[in-house]
């Protein structure tokens, strides 16, 4: 209840008669729970982005828009739901940020909830040399799904289905309309053979398996998107050995020289596999943020909400780049430490964990 009466009296939510507060305490006591108006979990969902100490985008907190979809308890009504939040976040290229909530567990505590962490990932396929096609931090879902009888074209890019779990239903699995599914074809604006590699990505970075936690109530099934830093593609999911593993490929097609690491021939790559990921973007009309101009956007944040008197629970090691680090101005300086029982927050779900609004490096 404390979490309740503390999240009542948040400043945005001034406005709100003190008869709400004594209404949606009394409730909670008797059931243990109570029910939210739109407006305190648009609110909730906004300062739970505040709140995230791993994201390095919540400048834009305020900016978050709410899909209610609390009604949608069916796999299929749920699905629906999914889809029409890639509708209104991709937005043709210039993304929104949004939030979908779905309904509260029952009260025996039985959930609705998205198993997939994002809704759109790329399937990893297992070779039988050991190597993966697609994306191997896929292929445990891979492999789930296609035991339920999925079958993708085992390309490097094929959409995973969304799966989805509801209290009365066996786990369903929906694909997700390819008409949703904006996708930025990778080239290098100097070298014309950088499009042979066929390197694409999706825009919208849209986490599905976590959790949202406001006023006393914990919301399951909450995806929520904003748009990627390019280094959580160019330098995370194209570059990370256990990922898609680029750079050996384009070091060979630049002929550098990688007898040793100390050519820095890694470093070299991984600049020239950015700037394609930078420029295929914004020659695309997708949103993306580089990481310099984010940090500056991040140390704006924080400064705001220390003239307001706010702390800024931070968690450094999240909201430095995998790149250059040192030459942003989030590496300089310090922050208020992570507050894990902060709320309203978003949670990760078991063994899993993210940034809600950038991507997550999921």
């Amino acid at each position: 209840m404390e979490e309740c009466s503390d999240f009542f009296r948040q400043p945005e939510l001034a406005h709100l008669p003190d008869s709400r507060l004594d209404e949606a305490l009394r409730s909670l006591t008797v059931s243990g729970r109570y029910e939210q108006t739109r407006e305190e979990i648009e609110i909730g969902a906004q300062l739970a982005w505040r709140n995230h100490a791993r994201c390095v985008g919540r400048k834009h907190w305020r900016t978050l828009k709410l899909l209610d979809a609390r009604h949608a308890t069916s796999a299929d009504e749920i699905a629906e739901a999914c889809w029409e939040h890639l509708r209104i976040a991709t937005n043709g290229g210039a993304l929104r940020s949004v939030i979908t909530v779905g309904p509260l567990p029952l009260a025996d505590g039985r959930e609705y909830k998205i198993l997939s962490p994002q809704l759109i990932r790329y399937a990893g396929y297992r070779n039988a040399d050991g190597t993966v096609t697609g994306d191997p931090a896929q292929v445990g879902i891979t492999e789930a799904v296609t035991r339920m009888g999925w079958r993708g074209a085992g390309t490097p890019f094929d959409v995973l289905p969304l799966l989805i779990s509801t209290p009365d239903e066996p786990l369903r699995w929906y694909d997700v309309p390819p008409e949703l599914v904006l996708e930025v074809e990778i080239e290098h604006p100097d070298h014309r053979w950088f499009a042979d590699f066929g390197l694409k990505w999706h825009a919208v970075p849209a986490v599905s398996n976590m959790r949202f936690s406001v006023g006393g109530l914990t919301y399951p099934l909450a995806p929520f998107s904003g748009w990627y830093v390019s280094t959580e593609v160019g330098a995370r999911n194209f570059s990370d050995r256990d990922r898609y593993d680029m750079l050996p490929a384009i070091a060979e097609k630049l002929c550098l020289d990688t007898s040793s690491e100390r050519t820095l021939w890694r470093d070299r790559a991984l600049v020239e596999l950015n700037r394609a990921v930078i420029h295929s973007y914004r020659q695309s009309g997708v949103h993306m943020v580089d990481h310099h101009t984010v940090a500056k956007q991040f140390i704006s944040h924080v400064e705001r909400e220390e003239s307001l008197g706010r702390k800024c629970p931070t968690d450094w090691s999240w909201i430095n780049p995998p790149m250059s680090a040192a030459l942003t101005p989030t590496f300089h300086r310090l922050y208020d430490a992570p507050d894990m029982d902060l709320r309203p927050n978003f949670l990760p779900a078991p063994a899993t964990s993210g940034c809600p609004f950038t991507g997550g490096n999921l």
